[in-house]
């Protein structure tokens, strides 16, 4: 894996860095940021999945961002296949003008990128950034996956330059289970340890900071066990692997990662391991943002809006350490911002939300 000497700005996420912008953008916010792999991250991130590949929503998205960072969010997600490489860019392109206008420095923000789709021309997917020598016959499942080495480390490097970063805070492979459509899961762990095996190298040579899987149903389900991947990652690297995240969703519509059933313990598990738990779709991918029942509303005082109140119930899971919610406009950001300055809710409180929930 070669690092993008040439790309700019250079470095990555720092104790120091993060600790300098929630000093600074933090405020009376008890609770907002926490400190996760020596990191102080914001406990709302902003995301980029959605909309068109289109000058109109760059634009907007460019909005957004400035209005997350300067607002005080520092968790930034994206992935190499949204809006076909475009929100890479976009990304990019804020955080150099988040340091060119003076509003902080590279080392403040946790940068997160996901690689793994192999999306066919035409489709909603990267096919202009994908080098066919870096597939094998048999390494793409189901037409769409592929956790080839080789490929791993092209869309890595792809994504580096997208962002214009010489290192990446967090990659995640995306949604792995999906290889488990065709493959046993011995052979799956076998093709993790191999992408794994990647991963650490490009840490080792400054192109990224940690790693993780994103998934969907893949950990709640059951499908995937977080122990075994864990455990691959310290038969390659010891204790000192740096497979440290994984993303999975969590909201008051979605909340197995808590129930009984295969994923029993899944975030105490998570913590056990050293492993930091980011939720996506706290908003159950729009569901949450209106008509939510008054028993909710009631015990979620103080927010004006249901995406507020579903941010907060989110953020405030026991092993949760972020909710990175899709914010295309800087309205959006600045809606939901205002759960910032509210503490989290105690133990006690989320638990009567979320026995009021089922």
């Amino acid at each position: 894996m070669r690092k993008l000497e040439e790309a700019e700005p250079p470095g990555q996420s720092s104790r120091e860095g993060t600790v300098r912008f929630a000093d600074r953008t933090g405020g009376e916010r008890p609770g907002f940021y926490r400190v996760e792999q020596g990191l102080r991250i914001s406990s709302i991130g902003i995301g980029t999945y959605r909309g068109e590949r289109a000058p109109a929503t760059d634009a907007s998205y460019l909005s957004a961002l400035r209005t997350a960072f300067r607002g005080g969010i520092n968790l930034v997600d994206t992935a190499i296949i949204y809006r076909d490489q475009q929100s890479e860019r976009i990304v990019g392109k804020a955080i150099r003008e988040f340091i060119q206008q003076g509003h902080g420095q590279r080392d403040d923000l946790v940068v997160c990128t996901k690689g793994g789709y192999v999306m066919p021309e035409g489709g909603f997917g990267v096919s202009d950034a994908v080098d066919p020598a870096t597939l094998e016959p048999g390494d793409v499942v189901d037409g769409v996956h592929s956790v080839a080495p080789a490929f791993l480390a092209d869309q890595l490097t792809q994504s580096l330059r997208n962002l214009g970063l010489t290192t990446i805070d967090v990659y995640y492979i995306h949604n792995p289970e999906v290889q488990l459509r065709e493959v046993s899961a011995p052979v799956f762990l076998t093709r993790m340890r191999r992408a794994f095996e990647c991963l650490e190298a490009a840490v080792s040579c400054g192109a990224l900071r940690y790693y993780g899987t994103a998934t969907w149903g893949g950990y709640i389900d059951g499908i995937i066990s977080l122990s075994a991947l864990a455990e691959v990652a310290r038969e390659i690297a010891g204790e000192e692997h740096h497979f440290r995240f994984v993303q999975l969703p969590f909201s008051l519509g979605m909340q197995e990662a808590l129930e009984p059933g295969p994923a029993t313990g899944l975030l105490n598990v998570a913590r056990e391991l050293g492993i930091t738990v980011i939720a996506s779709a706290p908003l159950w991918q729009g569901r949450l943002t209106g008509d939510l029942p008054p028993r909710l509303v009631n015990l979620l005082p103080g927010l004006a809006t249901d995406a507020q109140r579903a941010i907060q119930f989110a953020r405030s899971a026991p092993g949760i350490a972020a909710a990175v919610v899709g914010m295309s406009s800087s309205r959006h950001v600045e809606e939901n911002l205002a759960v910032a300055p509210r503490r989290p809710l105690t133990r006690w409180e989320f638990d009567r939300v979320r026995s009021a929930s089922q």
